[in-house]
């Protein structure tokens, strides 16, 4: 387990794609349950969430106290920031800019869709993104998250003929075993000294040879 940070109050770690960010009646391999076998811990709480096929950094919470705190930040995400990077297929008009749209999520496909108007299950998503590198493969981004929807990133791409190199799901290309989108940093207020607490990780081979991460 590649823990990146570690107190009586939090873990900051490195999800493995394939498992679960929270256990679920699936009875699927789950972070949590990884953790608390790893640390000996008897409770782990769940702040955030990545898609089972996603990596990368998170945050969990080592007791209930340190849980309520982080969950009231993670609902701000002014708090609480989150930033991927991500491998695109295609390539964004502009070096910058900022995604807005009307989210749905239908749980019975467990997908989640642009819609036009706001009614009920309709949720606002709003993302902010830099290109790093323009490639033959597609163009790496760097991605900020304004709100948490459900697949958020993945469809405000997709439905601009810009889907994540090897999410299946939303239009990517079948070739890549794995979607290519890590969760490279995370920022938030420590629960218990409120110290202010970054985090960055991104691996030496990133989807791409590149020395623009």
């Amino acid at each position: 387990m590649d823990i990146i940070y570690r107190d009586n109050d939090i873990v900051v770690l490195v999800k493995p794609s394939g498992v679960l960010s929270a256990s679920d009646s699936s009875g699927a391999v789950s972070l949590p349950e990884l953790i608390k076998k790893d640390l000996g811990v008897s409770e782990v709480f769940p702040i955030h969430r990545l898609d089972r096929e996603v990596s990368g950094l998170m945050v969990y919470a080592l007791n209930k106290k340190a849980a309520a705190d982080l969950s009231a930040q993670a609902a701000d995400h002014t708090k609480f920031i989150k930033e991927y990077i991500a491998l695109v297929e295609g390539c964004p008009e502009e070096e910058s800019g900022i995604l807005e749209d009307l989210l749905f999520k239908d749980s019975f496909k467990n997908k989640t869709f642009v819609v036009k108007r706001e009614r009920r299950g309709v949720k606002k998503a709003k993302l902010s993104y830099t290109v790093l590198e323009r490639l033959e493969t597609g163009t790496l981004v760097r991605v900020k998250l304004y709100t948490g929807r459900t697949h958020q990133i993945r469809v405000q791409f997709a439905s601009r003929k810009m889907p994540i190199v090897g999410d299946r799901k939303y239009g990517g290309s079948t070739g890549d075993k794995e979607i290519k989108l890590y969760s490279v940093a995370l920022s938030f207020t420590h629960p218990t000294d409120r110290k202010m607490l970054s985090f960055e990780k991104i691996p030496n081979n990133l989807f791409v040879q590149t020395d623009k991460l």
